[in-house]
């Protein structure tokens, strides 16, 4: 059987132009669905459920956690007051994301973050970030390729530079990716027990890793809509859903 893959949604009203009065809706990106069943997962939407039985009920039965990009992480998520040019947030989805977060560390369960999602185990491991990189990180390249400002999704922005002995180096097999960027806000304070594993040309991190056999893999870029095109891509997608693969048969003897 495919591992089963969950993917957290995020409130439909935190997205700009959405009025606020239509009914309450998560929703989520198809195209996180299609690259992870692409490499054989059986991909999921987790909904932003308060309910914590009702959420670990969903959690439990997952092989694994696929963090997506969206709105900005809220700044009361990591403690610090909301800067003028952070953006729309999803409290609801930080807080469901981060708790899955820390449910997978502690348990080993494979976990991928993507943008936002990489931003989201940083915080939920007890750092924080830059809530706009191009104002507070200083000497800051353009990272905001944002798809509205006409910039296709599959854009390859700026290398990045990836450490040697991580998985993403073994996966990719060479020190420098050219990647696509969609961001505007980075991880600024890493807490210890993670690894910052690849850096933009400014320095930003734009990957982390938790050290250990688990799978605990976030990037800051969109490999998503690069997984069809380039072959280091889709291995990491591929050692991903391995490792899920993986949890599963062990936790079924």
């Amino acid at each position: 059987m495919r591992p089963l893959i969950g993917v957290p949604g995020q409130t439909l009203q935190a997205i700009d132009g959405i009025p606020a009065e239509l009914p309450l809706s998560w929703v989520m990106n198809h195209r996180y669905f299609t690259a992870l069943a692409s490499v054989e997962a059986a991909p999921v939407m987790v909904p932003l459920l308060e309910d914590e039985t009702a959420l670990r009920g969903i959690y439990d039965d997952l092989d694994g956690i696929f963090l997506a990009g969206g709105v900005d992480l809220d700044p009361e998520s990591y403690h610090e007051p909301r800067a003028a040019l952070c953006g729309r947030t999803d409290l609801a989805r930080d807080r469901i994301e981060i708790r899955l977060a820390r449910w997978a560390r502690a348990e080993g369960k494979p976990l991928f973050g993507i943008c936002r999602g990489m931003q989201v185990m940083n915080v939920a491991a007890g750092g924080s970030l830059y809530q706009d990189c191009a104002e507070y990180f200083a000497g800051a390249i353009k990272h905001d390729y944002f798809p509205n400002a006409g910039y296709a999704r599959d854009h390859l922005a700026h290398e990045v530079r990836l450490s040697a002995g991580t998985r993403l180096h073994e996966l990719f097999g060479t020190d420098v990716v050219r990647v696509n960027s969609m961001h505007h806000q980075g991880v600024r304070r890493i807490p210890d027990d993670l690894l910052p594993t690849a850096v933009a040309p400014d320095g930003l991190v734009e990957a982390l890793e938790a050290p250990g056999e688990a799978f605990y893999v976030g990037v800051q870029w969109h490999p998503e809509m690069l997984v069809d095109s380039d072959p280091g891509t889709r291995r990491l997608f591929e050692d991903f859903v391995a490792a899920a693969a993986a949890f599963r048969l062990a936790r079924s003897w």
